[in-house]
């Protein structure tokens, strides 16, 4: 056995850390496909990095520094190594709703605070966690879990990204009736249209949603709560109403020229771009079987558009933004075949190595690292598309109101004893980069107002849904009864897993309002001289503003 052949005592001295490598970089720039190594032949490889992870006593990897989803990283790597796969993956779903969104695209916080990492390098809990849940699926064993009682209690999610598909599939699986509401024609939110398809294949979103169909969760799409379905309705028909709507107001660059063609958000870049790619491959989102069959673009984009597609093609890109969504939009861009890519950053290039002081462990380490994107453009151009401590002063506009070129300035970076930084100008240090395109991908600034004022809830300094992260009663409780909120909206913009902690801890919020609630009716009924076994108590309140007697009405 693999017990027999590593010395898991010693594992993190003995065995080298070895993560799963990504394609082949002038490969995978040339498809849509997951860039991703295939897990089915690294099956023994994962075990012996499993084997690294030591007996640490108190496994910083599942702590608040480390997974926010609390993941039981030890558990799960020794059942790895015991090559109990099925058992690994138990543990696993223990915790984590979504292990084959978090084992793609989450930046790995429990490996800064792997214990390992104090002495040597950390343990590959990434590829191990990514291994298991994609080994789950290949030999069937997730498979529906269908509540086999309900509450006759009904909630709405508005919104299907991470934060409320965690929440739903908490709520259902506790028996009650769950609505999912999303305004675009598909769920997932931002899985689906804000990362792209070779970091996240959208046939292991849509497997994930057609799972949780099949346990009873419906998904009302092209429906945008405010307008297509009022507020009032939704607190009419249903007991409770969690939002989930993202932080989705971009951050502008109000700078000369800014209202030139050509400068575009990022979310708006990446979400026509994927849908584009949907409208190239249907056959394949509507089977998603097949999602090992990679997605196909043809030459001309604009033929499967909806008019609005961003033109990339042979144009010099400029993306500004130095994190995650600048990377996507980096690599998107190279995809599509930008003549050339630079990606700005304000701040300076951060260290090789962890700060021991400013950035001690297990906090997430800020060191450089190149990621898939800048690796990519390397391999195609020869260099690094990224400049740092930089600032855009201007976009120059080409005399038919496009954008033809943007000027920056070289910025001088220090930092006080707090690690607090401040900028200056570097004098006689501007410059001029032709440009074509513009992505601003500077980060958000919170949720749009408009469907928070329609639920009349009140909101933080930071424009955040005022909601507390809290296991009392009132935790993540709005303003507003039978309100509640969870995810980027009310904590500001974050990682996917820990929009996956706010929907779990949303759900439970929920579900002890659901059944304080139900209580209440049952003393009304009491009080009012109703027979016990005639009260509505098993059909709901049946909207957070009737009592059990109340009809409701419904939403068109």
């Amino acid at each position: 056995t693999v017990a027999t052949k590593f010395n898991k005592l010693r594992g993190f001295v003995e065995i080298e850390r070895r993560p799963e490598p990504y394609r082949d970089p002038s490969e995978r720039a040339t498809d849509w496909g997951e860039i991703y190594t295939p897990v089915k032949a690294h099956d023994v490889e994962r075990k012996r990095q499993s084997a690294r992870c030591m007996d640490c006593g108190t496994p910083f990897c599942q702590t608040h520094s480390g997974c926010p989803i609390h993941n039981l990283m030890p558990e799960w790597n020794e059942l790895v190594f015991k090559e109990n796969w099925k058992g690994a993956l138990d543990r696993l779903l223990t915790t984590n709703n979504f292990p084959e969104f978090t084992g793609r695209v989450c930046p790995a916080p429990c490996e800064g605070a792997c214990v390992a990492g104090l002495v040597a390098a950390p343990v590959t809990i990434k590829n191990i966690e990514y291994s298991i849940v994609d080994r789950g699926f290949k030999e069937g064993w997730i498979k529906p879990r269908i509540p086999k009682e309900r509450t006759g209690l009904s909630v709405a999610v508005v919104g299907s990204g991470p934060a409320g598909l965690a929440a739903a599939d908490e709520m259902n699986q506790m028996g009650h009736k769950v609505t999912v509401f999303e305004r675009d024609s598909r769920p997932g939110g931002l899985l689906m249209y804000g990362i792209p398809n070779m970091k996240l294949d959208k046939r292991v979103v849509q497997r994930r949603i057609a799972l949780l169909q099949e346990e009873g969760i419906d998904f009302i799409c092209n429906v945008a709560v405010g307008t297509d379905v009022t507020a009032d309705q939704l607190k009419a028909k249903y007991d409770a109403v969690l939002l989930a709507v993202g932080a989705t107001k971009p951050r502008d660059l109000p700078i000369e020229g800014r209202q030139l063609n050509n400068v575009h958000y990022a979310m708006t870049f990446l979400g026509q771009m994927q849908r584009a790619l949907f409208n190239q491959n249907p056959e394949l989102m509507d089977n998603c079987i097949s999602f090992r069959t990679p997605f196909k673009g043809n030459k001309d984009w604009k033929v499967v558009s909806d008019g609005t597609y961003i033109d990339v093609k042979d144009k010099n890109v400029v993306v500004i933004g130095g994190g995650d969504t600048g990377t996507d939009c980096t690599a998107t861009s190279l995809r599509h075949g930008c003549k050339s890519l630079v990606n700005l950053e304000l701040m300076d290039k951060p260290p090789d190595s962890r700060d021991d002081v400013a950035n001690a462990w297990p906090a997430y380490p800020r060191i450089f690292r190149t990621d898939y994107g800048q690796e990519e453009v390397k391999d195609r151009d020869g260099k690094d598309p990224r400049k740092y401590a930089v600032m855009t002063k201007r976009f120059m506009d080409d005399g038919a109101g496009n954008v033809k070129a943007i000027e920056i300035v070289n910025l001088k970076v220090a930092r006080d004893d707090n690690g607090k930084p401040t900028i200056a100008e570097v004098p006689g240090s501007e410059q001029i980069i032709p440009c074509d395109v513009v992505v601003l991908a500077m980060g958000f600034l919170g949720p749009e107002q408009q469907l928070l004022q329609d639920f009349a809830v009140e909101t933080t300094p930071q424009s955040n849904i005022k909601a507390l992260h809290g296991s009392n009663g009132d935790g993540f409780s709005t303003s507003q009864k039978g309100i509640f909120a969870a995810g980027d909206c009310r904590r500001g913009q974050s990682l996917v897993v820990w929009a996956i902690n706010e929907g779990q801890r949303a759900a439970d919020a929920v579900n002890k309002y659901l059944l304080s609630c139900r209580a209440e009716d049952a003393a009304r009924a009491v009080r009012d001289g109703v027979q016990s076994g005639r009260t509505a108590i098993g059909a709901g309140r049946r909207g957070l503003h009737s009592s059990a007697h109340e009809p409701s009405s419904d939403p068109k």
